[in-house]
């Protein structure tokens, strides 16, 4: 059986190089950007790109796909923060602030991905992101901080209502009038 090879460290960083600019291109001037122009800023030749990414959907389920990599590894760090003794409803509620921050750049690139219909292949990272959300929702429920109904569904539907096209204070309005909705003590049981 032979044994793949590890892409060589130019490939890696040209692919690097490559899903920063798509996703700066595209948050910049939108799905209708060229390849081109994503090559030129990443600084590489648009064959170097082509060799990363065939067509203009896979360098944006890349860009999405890395998105999520990023919302997984911030989950976790959560919860291992809620491990060392930080309270889950901080956590989780700082956790909402940073997605949010982090979806405003992003936004663009999410609605590329739709136009396109460009999804992430691998759902590992998704999955890895709500069992770890599910797990701060219920180290704040065992605490008595959470309200005994959230759920990763609700975390996901105030993400998809987040002011991400507002300014910053506007953002943080929002997360200031959310968070109380998820804590135990905003809301009586039932509600």
């Amino acid at each position: 059986m032979t044994q793949a090879r590890a892409p060589r460290a130019d490939a890696v960083r040209n692919r690097k190089k490559i899903l920063a600019a798509g996703g700066e291109q595209i948050t910049l001037h939108g799905p209708e950007v060229g390849m081109d122009e994503i090559a030129a800023a990443a600084g590489v030749a648009v064959g170097t790109l082509y060799r990363h990414f065939p067509t203009k959907t896979e360098l944006v389920a890349a860009v999405v796909a890395e998105y999520v990599t990023h919302v997984a590894e911030d989950a976790h760090a959560a919860l291992a923060r809620v491990g060392a003794g930080a309270r889950a409803v901080d956590e989780l509620a700082a956790f909402l602030g940073r997605v949010v921050e982090v979806s405003v750049t992003d936004r663009a690139v999410k609605a590329a991905a739709q136009t396109l219909g460009a999804e992430p292949g691998d759902r590992a990272d998704e999955d890895r992101a709500g069992a770890a959300v599910a797990a701060l929702i219920r180290a704040g429920q065992a605490d008595g901080d959470i309200h005994p109904d959230v759920t990763v569904d609700d975390i996901y539907l105030l993400f998809s209502t987040a002011p991400t096209d507002r300014p910053p204070a506007a953002r943080a309005r929002w997360l200031t009038l959310v968070v109380p909705g998820l804590t135990a003590l905003a809301r009586p049981e039932g509600d």
